[in-house]
């Protein structure tokens, strides 16, 4: 008999006990409900409203994420949790045909021939970051890895490579997401009682000077673009100034600045944790590296970055890495426009529903042995875009997804195919909250232990010698 009228599979744990625990644990909490509750459950925690249904069945989330706006709607406000980083007119946070129009301004940067360029800049700012890393003593992968994905991302935005307002940016944006880079800090998105200003020594008063001095920096920008318009820049930037909506109007300053740090920010955090789960991975399991070696070197010296790319094997890494702990656990949230049944219950008008990406990616009867790290799994069968969905999905996907992969991809194998590194710790990463993601609690500690040179460089050094 069908459930009427009620939330599903309520967790029976105290509402400030979830709360806590979502924000310090988000992990534990995900595991201990679903051992309950396999394919659906409403949770009590903080940062969409009171209540969340989370759904972990493949088949129920492509309901929910490709249903007309009728039953499902993307509601901007209930992102409201990202508000003080991006404002209110990011991308993420408007709604109907004006969230439309703005994914149809920032897609074509993305994708098509940008990514030629965009690959070549990867694997130059690659060799730069890890040139200038000392060999023999321990680095942190993740912030190496920031490095890169922070200068492409404020390249490929901004066109920007050097100067005082590149660095003065680079430096504050480090500052700002290092903020929440543990569940202690990152409580304070979560809890809007604690965003107080008490004074720039206090860690929220911190925080609004830093987004203040971007502010500045970013209309700073805006402004000497508007002044003197080049019409040859294919920045992003440059295009968003260039874009029209129906009426024939340019956006505002104030919706610029929020996309500018919508890109900025989800643009290289999101990646750069991907990026450092992956040499984790691939240094924690040998015989992983060694087959990807197998692969990179049948590329010869100075492959084609296109090349590297169509790698089936490093492909299959990469979107293992991004399913065994993906970097966002969950999707956008919908809310229930008109009563509509789900897996036998009946949600009613207002209640608000995710799919959950971490717990998807965790099924057995989809990925068994799911918490082993298996590449062969994307090798050997294809899953749909419900069943492995590291970027969201539906018209909320990220719009960066092609590049965060090709940059991925091309950041690997240039580390892989220049260094030989090794893990500092033999313990292993565990997934820890930073801000509204999930980044290795250790930040990957790493050590570069020698060059790697590929046979074919060998063979042209001894020919050199003769």
């Amino acid at each position: 008999m069908k459930n009427q009228m009620q939330l599903p599979n309520c967790i029976k744990t105290p509402d400030f006990l979830q709360r806590f625990q979502w924000v310090a644990d988000p992990v534990g909490y995900m595991e201990g409900a679903v051992q309950q509750y396999p394919d659906m459950f409403t949770a009590k925690i903080v940062g969409f409203g009171n209540t969340l249904v989370f759904v972990q069945h493949p088949q129920t989330i492509q309901k929910i994420l490709t249903n007309d706006r009728k039953t499902f709607a993307a509601l901007g406000h209930q992102n409201r949790i990202l508000r003080p980083l991006l404002g209110d007119y990011s991308v993420i946070m408007v709604e109907g045909d004006r969230h439309k129009q703005r994914r149809q301004f920032l897609m074509p940067p993305f994708h098509g021939e940008r990514m030629q360029a965009y690959g070549q800049m990867i694997c130059h700012l690659t060799e730069k970051v890890f040139s200038q890393l000392p060999q023999n003593l321990p680095f942190s992968a993740r912030t190496a890895m920031q490095d890169i994905s922070l200068q492409l991302i404020l390249q490929a935005v901004f066109g920007l490579k050097e100067g005082e307002r590149y660095q003065k940016l680079k430096h504050l944006l480090v500052l700002m997401a290092d903020l929440f880079r543990s569940p202690l800090s990152s409580s304070f998105l979560f809890f809007p009682f604690l965003q107080k200003d008490l004074g720039a020594w206090s860690p929220w008063g911190g925080f609004v000077r830093q987004r203040q001095q971007i502010n500045e920096l970013l209309y700073a920008e805006i402004a000497e673009r508007r002044q003197k318009p080049d019409p040859d820049r294919i920045d992003i930037l440059s295009l968003l100034m260039s874009s029209r909506d129906e009426e024939g109007k340019p956006m505002t300053d104030q919706e610029l600045r929020d996309e500018l740090m919508t890109l900025l920010f989800a643009g290289h955090e999101t990646t750069a944790t991907a990026m450092a789960w992956g040499l984790y991975w691939i240094h924690h399991l040998p015989q992983v590296r060694e087959k990807l070696l197998q692969e990179l070197d049948t590329l010869g010296s100075s492959p084609d970055p296109m090349s590297i790319v169509r790698l089936p094997y490093l492909t299959a890494v990469c979107n293992e890495t991004l399913r065994i702990y993906p970097v966002a656990m969950l999707t956008f949230p919908r809310v229930v426009q008109e009563p509509v049944e789900l897996l036998g219950y009946q949600l009613e008008p207002g209640t608000t529903v995710t799919g959950c990406i971490y717990l998807t990616h965790q099924r057995e009867d989809l990925y068994p042995q799911a918490k082993q790290f298996k590449p062969e799994r994307f090798l050997e069968r294809q899953f749909s875009p419900y069943e492995f969905m590291p970027f969201g999905g539906g018209v909320r996907r990220c719009v960066g997804d092609a590049l965060a992969q090709v940059e991925m991809k091309l950041a690997l194998a240039t580390i892989l195919s220049h260094y030989q590194l090794a893990l500092v710790d033999s313990r292993p990463e565990r997934p820890q909250r930073r801000g509204v993601t999930l980044t290795p609690a250790g930040g990957v500690k790493m050590v570069i232990t020698g060059e790697r040179l590929h046979k074919q460089s060998l063979q042209a050094t001894a020919t050199s010698v003769v």
